[in-house]
C-alpha cells in the first residue's frame, strides 16, 4: 500500500482490480482542508488516459511490475510467441494482446514486455524500427511544388507515407509512436 506522499510519475497502482500508470501527478495542499493529489493515469490493458483525484485518507493498492527483454519469434495462428532473453523461457500472447503494435513487429524484433509475477500487462515496442518497403508506386518528377509524399507498404503489412523519391526495397526508420517515416537507411 502506499500513502498520498508516495504517488509519483511512473509508479504502478491497482484501482478496482484494473492496473494503472501514473502518467502526471500535482501534490495538492490548499490552506483549508486535507491535502490531495491531482493525477492523470493511465490503464495499461488499452492505454486510456484518466483524471483521478486521490485524498490523504485514501489506500492506493501498488504493483510490482517487471520489465522483460523478450525476443519475437513468430506467429502460430492466433499466438505470438516470444523468447526471454535472460532465462531463454518461451511465452505466447494473443494477437488482441499485441493490438496495434502487430504491424510494427517482425520476427527477430526485441520488445520490451512488463509483466506482474508471470502474467503480461502491456508490450512495449522500441522507439524505431527498421522496415524494407515492399510496394510503392514511383514518385514522378515534379507532381508537387514542396516536398510530397505516397504510400508504401512494408514488410509488416503497414502502410506509412513516404517521400516520392523514396523506392521499393529501401530500408526505412519508422516511429513506432506515431507510425510516421522518420529517414531512409
Amino acid at each position: 500500500m502506499a500513502a498520498l506522499n508516495d504517488l509519483r510519475n511512473g509508479l504502478v497502482i491497482r484501482l478496482n482490480d484494473t492496473i494503472y500508470t501514473i502518467v502526471d501527478c500535482q501534490h495538492v495542499k490548499p490552506g483549508k482542508g486535507s491535502a490531495f493529489a491531482r493525477t492523470k493515469i493511465k490503464r495499461v490493458s488499452d492505454g486510456a488516459v484518466l483524471d483521478r483525484t486521490f485524498r490523504s485518507n485514501e489506500d492506493i493498492e501498488t504493483v510490482q511490475v517487471r520489465d522483460h527483454r523478450m525476443q519475437y519469434m513468430y506467429r502460430d495462428g492466433d499466438s505470438l510467441w516470444f523468447m526471454d532473453n535472460e532465462t531463454f523461457e518461451q511465452h505466447s500472447l494473443l494477437v488482441e494482446f499485441v493490438g496495434d503494435n502487430l504491424k510494427f513487429l517482425k520476427e527477430g524484433e526485441t520488445v520490451t514486455i512488463k509483466m506482474e509475477d508471470s502474467t503480461p500487462l502491456a508490450l512495449e515496442l522500441p522507439n524505431f524500427v527498421e522496415l524494407q518497403i515492399v510496394e510503392t508506386d514511383p514518385g514522378l518528377r515534379g507532381d508537387t511544388v514542396s516536398g510530397g509524399s505516397k504510400r508504401a507498404t512494408l514488410e509488416t503489412g503497414a502502410v506509412v507515407n513516404v517521400p516520392l523519391f523514396v523506392q521499393n526495397e529501401t530500408r526505412i526508420k519508422v516511429d513506432t509512436r506515431t507510425g510516421k517515416y522518420v529517414e531512409r537507411i
